[in-house]
Formats: structure tokens, sequence, C-alpha cells
């Protein structure tokens, strides 16, 4: 049985100011590849030592080689050309829309068979398993979101349809867990923000068009996949710890979707069967607690209370009484408590400072040692 953790982070944490200014170099051809990793090497001990002393025991490289959180398909694969992204909105917790140019990033589609041309996670695995003080865990989007890929002027005559796509897709993901498995990983997080096309019907409209399948068609299509991973980890490593990751957008300190987590609830804890649910809650946007009434018996139900896109630390008497709101659906030795999500989906990163996010990864870390000792 995985062992439980009562505190953790959601993966990305904010990159040097210098390896942001290296990798504009690298892209300019004025420093070698040799260059940059080395900087990156640096960033990663860096991020390691920073959850050390926050106190944080499962960790990550902080995402720091990765230019967005979906490096696993936005980087990694063959078969793609830079395409513009998906049109949609982001917005601050005070509602104020962000301009495009701070939330802009790079996006891919299909434009031939999909291959695995770069195995950027092997690359953090190694580092981690070599480096790390403790359990150590890898971090990737989930095959359920590659229909992001499916462009219907670049990529139907090798894909006919975004289903077909997924197939190859999937295929070369569960080999790449199977890789991190072997390389001695013991610990794999999906984020899966496909649920955000069915919980909230606006951000499906605006991503996704008037064309989009309806949501039970995405609902079956997004668990089905999320599931088949998972199983997959099992299979090869019965020990492995496999998380999800669920959030409304995290780009600058912005988000782009909202809505609680009923629509999906029943099918999404009932089906796919993670370890742990590392799960949105900082604000009013992600609903209330209802919905885990679903969690089966066992599953840890990871409570993202703790902002990552605010400074302010949140009152620990709240945190607490927020823990045993949830401890009505979920027993409280099956609760734990996170960030909502990283701080830094996009190298740009959110409006914090480093300082910042240690104190408040040392918050999720003292306030877990309150409730659970």
């Amino acid at each position: 049985m995985p062992a439980t953790h009562h505190a953790e982070h959601v993966g990305s944490l904010l990159r040097p100011p210098e390896l942001l200014q290296a990798r504009q170099a690298r892209e300019r051809g004025e420093m070698s590849g040799e260059e940059l990793a080395k900087l990156e090497d640096d960033a990663a001990l860096a991020a390691i030592g920073l959850q050390r002393e926050a106190g944080i025991e499962v960790f990550t490289d902080g995402e720091v080689r990765r230019a967005t959180w979906m490096a696993g398909l936005l980087e990694s694969l063959g078969g793609v050309v830079p395409v513009e992204p998906p049109s949609t909105a982001w917005f601050r917790n005070d509602g104020e829309e962000v301009a495009p140019e701070e939330t802009s990033f790079d996006m891919v589609a299909a434009n031939g068979r999909l291959t695995q041309k770069t195995n950027l996670t092997a690359i953090e695995a190694d580092f981690l398993v070599r480096h790390a003080p403790g359990p150590c865990k890898i971090t990737m989007m989930s095959s359920s979101m590659g229909n992001l890929l499916w462009r219907p002027d670049l990529s139907r005559e090798v894909y006919p349809t975004p289903a077909h796509l997924l197939r190859d897709l999937v295929a070369l993901r569960i080999k790449e867990i199977e890789g991190l498995l072997e390389r001695g990983v013991g610990w794999i997080q999906l984020d899966s923000l496909s649920y955000n096309f069915v919980i909230d019907p606006d951000f499906r409209g605006r991503l996704l068009g008037p064309d989009a399948p309806g949501p039970e068609s995405l609902l079956d299509m997004t668990v089905s996949i999320d599931a088949e991973l998972v199983r997959a980890a099992k299979r090869m490593n019965p020990e492995v710890t496999v998380g999800m990751h669920i959030c409304r957008g995290n780009n600058r300190s912005a988000w782009m979707s909202q809505g609680g987590y009923e629509p999906v609830a029943e099918r999404l804890f009932g089906e796919v069967p993670v370890d742990r649910f590392l799960l949105e809650y900082d604000t009013e946007r992600a609903g209330g607690f209802e919905p885990l009434r679903f969690v089966p018996h066992g599953t840890t139900v990871v409570l993202g209370l703790v902002s990552s896109k605010v400074p302010r630390l949140e009152p620990q008497d709240e945190l607490r009484r927020r823990i045993d709101e949830a401890a009505t659906y979920v027993p409280l030795e099956n609760l734990a408590i996170s960030p909502q999500c990283g701080f830094a989906s996009t190298a740009r990163g959110n409006l914090l400072t480093v300082d910042e996010q240690r104190r408040k990864l040392a918050h999720v870390v003292e306030t877990a040692a309150m409730v659970w000792g």
C-alpha cells in the first residue's frame, strides 16, 4: 500500500531568472545545449533544496527543464508542428481579464504519426533518483488531453478523428510510464484537465468550439484513458503511487475555468483507480466538498486549499475548518493538504517571490503537522 503523506505539492516551482535568460540565449544560438543543461541541473538542485527546507517529503525537480507543464505533449513529441494555441480567456482572482500576451505559450498540433522525440521525463527521473533525499514524483500531462493536438486541417490525413490520435498517444504514454518505473520512480502524477470541459460548459465552448463532442462523450473518453494509464502503471509495479491532479487552470496567477466536481465526480472517483486525487479547492470556483462522497474507501484526497497564485498565507484556523468539512465525506486519515496547483505551470511563473513560495510550502507542512501530527 502506498505510504501516507499528508503534505504535498503539485510539482512546478518558480524558475530562477538566470535560467529563463539562458533558455532565451539558447534559442538565439548564443548558448550550447550542455551549458543550458548545467543550469537546469543547478535549478533542479535548488528546487530540491527548497522543498527539503520547507519540510516537503515527496520531491519533484520543480519542472525546471520544461517550458510548460504540458512538456510531454509540446516538447517531447515528433510528428507535430507549431500552431496558435487555443483561444481562451484568463482571469485573476478578482475577475480581471489578463492580457493575452502575458498568458501566451507555444502550442503544437499533429501533422504526422506521433513519435517520442525526446524522453524529457526520463531525464528528470534519472536526476531525481540520484539527488532527491526521499521519494520522488514525476508529473505528466495525461494523454486524455491529447485532443488538443488534433486540428482538422493538419491532422485529418494521418488521424481521421481525435480518437485515432489518442490511441497512439496512450501507447506512447504507457511506454513512457514503464520506462520511469524501470528507472526506479515510485510516484507518478497524471495532470488531467479535460474534466474542465464537462465541469464548465462555457469553457468547453470557448476552447473546443461549437462542434465539440458533448459532455457525456468527453467524460467517457477522459475517464477511459486515465483509467487505462493507471492500470498500466499498476500492472508493472503494484506498489507505485499514482496520483491525479485537477485544477481550473494556472498561468501567471490566472485561471481559465470554474465549477464544482459534481458533474464528473461519480465516474471520476469511482472509475479512475488512482491512490491520490490532488484537487483544487482554494476558492469558491471549485465548489464544495459534497462530490467527495463518491471517493472510494482508502483513496487519499489531497485538498488544494493553499493558493499558489497569491502570496497571502491562509489562516490556519480556516484551513483546519475546511479540512474538518471535507472529513465529513472522506475519513480524516485519508485526507492531505497541498497548494491548489504548481507555482510555475508556465516558465514565467505565478506572481510570487521564491521566498513567498517557500513560505507557502512550509505553511502546508505546518498545517499538516497540526492536523495529523
